[in-house]
């Protein structure tokens, strides 16, 4: 079956209910287009009687690479419909953590509902969900980009994925994805047996205690992701992480200190020029988001490691207090 039929299937599948509420990529649409501009260029290229070699023989791909045709309808909506969907994906996610990390009457609620419902059961569904949607839509888009530039013998394509990353909208590379995977092994999700089927992926993380701790992620159709967990200056395994706006995860107290702010001011106090470590891109603090499932696994697996870094990080932000709050006296009293 080819991916053009498997992802029409998809879209009015079971999940049907939940795309009507999300975006998705409009792969036949984009398809048309394609095959317009393809009939299209090979027209025109016919009309001015372009010279052939007789040695080369006329292919169905036009051969500009740059197209205003493609390049006004293809890449704009390609562009907002990428941005939509990681946006859909990332609300459904943070939506779905919220819900198993609930504190007071919230999760007193929850206990309520529990007694007239499976709720473990509901979260396994909509993590399901939520896998095979963010997966179904980055294939289609690999795909479609992959056909543009076979069209017009381009690598606009390969640009326009790097654009992506560089709008922070390649699916398979949001934080949010290593929280969902983060969630589903804190849950014991991994042991359902549905989990396992081939439809919806499997998740391990079995490394946290080497050098090079990793997340393996395997999503539907063999698409098997790696996430490394190393803290890049630290060199350990990351402690109470935060994924900076540019993608890259670091320890708490190593990014409070890479952009100059005590570890109890917060990531987010830290001013609006501070760079990122690895990238150097700047303003990547402000919104940055706290892998709280991540740090919840790592407590789990890995429990002597997860007390010990506690217990450093707590005294040096009791250290940094201590200072900060002397110096202020100190300006506040004159001496």
């Amino acid at each position: 079956m080819k991916f053009g039929e498997t992802f029409t299937e998809y879209l009015r599948g079971e999940e049907e209910w939940f795309l009507e509420k999300c975006r998705h990529v409009e792969y036949k649409k984009l398809k048309k287009v394609l095959k317009k501009c393809k009939t299209t260029c090979n027209s025109t290229r016919s009309n001015d009687e372009h010279i052939i070699s007789s040695t080369t023989s006329l292919s169905d791909s036009c051969q500009c690479q740059s197209c205003p045709w493609c390049d006004e309808m293809f890449f704009e909506e390609l562009m907002k419909e990428a941005s939509d969907i990681a946006g859909c994906f990332r609300s459904r996610v943070r939506h779905l953590l919220h819900l198993h990390v609930a504190t007071g009457m919230q999760r007193y609620m929850m206990s309520l509902r529990r007694c007239f419902m499976d709720e473990r059961q509901a979260l396994l569904q909509e993590g399901q969900i939520l896998i095979q949607y963010i997966t179904m839509n980055a294939i289609a888009i690999r795909k479609i980009l992959k056909k543009y530039d076979k069209v017009h013998s381009s690598v606009n394509g390969k640009k326009f994925k790097l654009k992506m990353r560089a709008e922070r909208i390649e699916l398979l590379h949001s934080p949010w994805l290593i929280e969902l995977g983060a969630f589903y092994l804190n849950s014991g999700l991994d042991k359902v047996e549905n989990l396992n089927n081939s439809s919806f992926g499997r998740v391990s993380c079995d490394y946290l205690n080497d050098d090079q701790p990793m997340m393996q992620l395997m999503l539907p159709n063999s698409i098997e992701l790696e996430f490394d967990l190393t803290c890049a200056i630290c060199l350990e395994t990351v402690f109470n992480p935060y994924a900076l706006k540019c993608g890259h995860i670091f320890c708490k107290a190593c990014a409070c200190s890479a952009a100059s702010v005590m570890i109890f001011q917060g990531i987010k106090a830290a001013p609006n020029n501070s760079k990122c470590p690895i990238c150097r891109e700047v303003g990547v603090y402000a919104e940055a988001v706290h892998m709280i499932e991540l740090h919840l696994l790592l407590k789990i697996r890995n429990k002597e490691y997860w007390k010990e870094r506690m217990i450093s990080e707590r005294s040096e932000m009791v250290k940094q207090s201590k200072m900060f709050w002397n110096e202020q006296t100190k300006y506040m009293i004159g001496y």
